[in-house]
């Protein structure tokens, strides 16, 4: 595995972002390691969106270092860096609908990447590679000259994936990019990524709410709540041994498929101002080896026990 080798390709270190004067994020480091694919996962309001959107560049960061490839990313960066970043670095979007220009064609729309940075040389060219790019997620060569209102929601979806990957990214960011689907297109989409992942040893950072989503695409996962990491770890590691009580309220809200398990399921409420937070400030500490959780001395000590049973 990638992540094994510890082959870092982008670097978050203490990042903040902030709107006015409120602090959308906090504080937040990870580390993302080459062909696997990192979820950030929370509710909404949660900063997961903000901090995905700050790596490509959209939202402008106040703190913190985003390091990609070993190039610093964020801030003032040169006209060159910023091309390099946007070649490498590419997003899906999590309404399908209104990250697609109605008013365009999906020739257009899927080859506008590499028409800007002339990835091509001959017009013949270009659309083959369009059309590879459709056939590549699902779609028909005949879909080239029609418009985003005459497809699906996850055929849309499938659109803005083939607009990122004609790219051929190192990096890219799926923002929620099933949410906006009906459950039986979840799985098609989930899948479609995972095959392009696997095929083109493509990175990945899967933003979602849904912690039963991101287990069956994910080799790690990052809890967030309110700005700030809570818990990372490997996927099943984080199913196995759960510490957090975040990421244990999120877990309980998972539903279930038995009708009459799911009624007699009791939901865990997560309190913040029950910890003791002002005194005893929490700080990111390993409790298992590369599992991480926001805790505080007190709560350090109870992880720990409960690790060693």
């Amino acid at each position: 595995m990638a992540n094994q080798e510890k082959d870092v390709i982008l670097s978050v270190r203490d990042l903040e972002v902030s709107f006015g004067s409120f602090k959308a994020v906090k504080g937040v480091s990870f580390d993302v390691y080459r062909g696997e694919t990192f979820s950030l996962v929370g509710e909404s309001g949660s900063g997961k969106t903000t901090i995905g959107r700050a790596i490509v560049r959209i939202n402008p960061t106040s703190a913190g270092e985003i390091l990609f490839e070993g190039k610093k990313i964020n801030g003032k960066i040169d006209k060159e860096t910023d091309r390099w970043v946007i070649k490498n670095m590419q997003m899906v979007f999590q309404d399908p609908a209104a990250s697609l220009n109605d008013r365009a064609t999906i020739d257009y729309i899927v080859s506008e990447g590499i028409r800007n940075f002339k990835l091509y040389k001959t017009d013949e060219e270009r659309k083959e590679k369009v059309m590879k790019a459709l056939t590549d997620v699902g779609l028909l060569p005949e879909h080239i000259s029609r418009y985003p209102h005459e497809f699906s929601g996850g055929q849309r979806q499938r659109i803005g994936v083939a607009r990122a990957m004609i790219m051929e990214p190192k990096l890219l960011v799926a923002d929620e990019p099933i949410s906006a689907l009906d459950v039986s297109i979840r799985a098609q989409v989930l899948n479609l990524l995972k095959a392009l992942q696997e095929r083109t040893g493509l990175t990945t950072i899967f933003i979602a709410h849904d912690l039963s989503v991101v287990r069956f695409v994910s080799d790690r996962i990052a809890v967030i709540n309110k700005g700030r990491i809570v818990e990372l770890c490997a996927s099943e590691e984080l199913f196995k041994n759960t510490f957090h009580p975040y990421t244990k309220s999120l877990l309980s809200a998972i539903p279930l498929p038995d009708p009459q398990v799911e009624k007699n399921k009791i939901l865990i409420s997560y309190d913040e101002s029950q910890h003791d937070y002002e005194t005893d400030k929490p700080s990111f500490r390993e409790i298992l080896p590369g599992h991480y959780v926001l805790c505080n001395n007190a709560e350090f000590e109870e992880y720990q026990k409960i690790a060693k049973k």
